[in-house]
């Protein structure tokens, strides 16, 4: 539980620092520079530190399993990892295991690519079922 709260709290920072950031920054010459701003999220982040309980308590609290960040689905980061219960959870909680990443990568694809076997059998279990 402190945990989690722990978690929620670095979450609600970040968002409060990204909320309120200016990505328009002016140089010296008045010209306008551009700057990215990266968001973090407590539910990938979680998933990839390999906290179940939280990432159990971001899905009851409306959590997207399906939703990318930084170009990937929470299912990909957990088979990258190879995070197998956290990996389960989300297969259970209905996320798609089809889906491709922004360079056209599947959450079977980052398995192989980082030698997460354990996560390559669920995944490919899973894939034999649909």
């Amino acid at each position: 539980m402190k945990k989690t709260i722990i978690m929620s709290a670095i979450a609600l920072s970040f968002t409060l620092v990204t909320a309120y950031a200016n990505p328009i920054k002016v140089n010296n010459d008045n010209s306008y520079v551009l700057e990215n701003i990266v968001e973090a999220s407590p539910f990938h982040l979680s998933i990839v530190k390999g906290d179940l309980e939280t990432v159990k308590k971001l899905i009851e609290l409306g959590s997207n399993v399906d939703k990318k960040w930084n170009g990937l689905t929470p299912v990909m980061y957990a088979a990258k990892f190879n995070r197998t219960e956290i990996l389960k959870l989300l297969i259970e909680k209905g996320a798609d295991v089809k889906k491709k990443c922004d360079k056209g990568h599947t959450a079977l694809d980052y398995a192989e690519m980082s030698n997460a076997k354990e996560a390559k059998v669920i995944l490919e279990n899973e894939l034999e079922k649909k």
